[in-house]
């Protein structure tokens, strides 16, 4: 299973992805999952990839290849004008891949089913982030939904919903980030470190700030056991409930 996150702030976007991929419990392998294209003062593109493996590495490798190759660089994830062809030229790239692996034609099956995430910025337009469909078809974050996920996506959500703000800075992202894939990586065991992070600062147009957090990094281990021990005392100071009030609930 996979967990991949883009935020969108005002002053620019934060994406996470873990590395965990797995066909069964005696089968886990690291395998990345967030891809980029930069080119300074033009744009920065970041991809992040859930579901069949095959699938997200054919996609990112045909778009790396048509970025590359002269007869395919119109159009390219290098060429796109906007961030919105981007994600047509992504969702398209991702139905063809798995057209030519179903046995049903243009049906998404779903073995082969993938989601993406992709975001960044052109010269010219806004910060953009689309969460693309096995169909080709996507929608894009808003005011209203301003942080998009895929993959195993419950667990970390509810602390999205109520701890995101738009003014928040980087740090606080992050630190956010954490915390949400921490309550995924506590529920699930097909979601895990390594971490994968890139930071986009909006209308630099220049290579976000990427790195990885790994197992034992020791703020991720910090926020883990802090937020295990806030929780702990926050159901603490809730009421307990009173059982001997329950006739009286009818």
């Amino acid at each position: 299973m996979t967990y991949c996150v883009g935020l969108m702030l005002n002053e620019g976007m934060v994406f996470m992805s873990d590395t965990r991929t797995n066909a069964g419990v005696d089968n886990i392998s690291t395998f990345r999952k967030m891809f980029s294209w930069d080119v300074d003062g033009d744009r920065s593109i970041t991809l992040m990839t859930a579901g069949n493996l095959a699938t997200t590495q054919a996609v990112v490798s045909l778009l790396e290849e048509r970025s590359k190759a002269a007869q395919d660089r119109n159009p390219s994830i290098l060429q796109a004008e906007t961030m919105f062809q981007v994600a047509t030229l992504v969702g398209d790239t991702l139905k063809e891949v798995i057209s030519d692996h179903a046995m049903e034609g243009q049906r998404a099956d779903s073995g082969f089913n993938a989601t993406i995430l992709v975001g960044g910025q052109i010269k010219g337009g806004d910060h953009r982030l689309f969460l693309i469909y096995p169909e080709g078809n996507f929608i894009e974050a808003s005011a209203d939904t301003p942080f998009l996920q895929i993959g195993e996506t419950k667990y970390g959500r509810p602390i999205l919903v109520r701890a995101f703000d738009p003014d928040m800075s980087f740090d606080a992202a992050v630190k956010l980030l954490l915390v949400s894939f921490d309550s995924t990586i506590k529920a699930n065991l097909g979601v895990d470190l390594p971490l994968d992070v890139r930071v986009y600062q909006a209308d630099t147009l220049s290579t976000a700030q990427e790195f990885r957090i790994e197992a034992d990094d020791p703020y991720y281990n910090e926020i883990s056991d802090g937020w295990g021990g806030a929780l702990r005392e926050a159901f603490g100071k809730l009421p307990d409930f009173d059982l001997g009030k329950t006739a009286g609930r009818g």
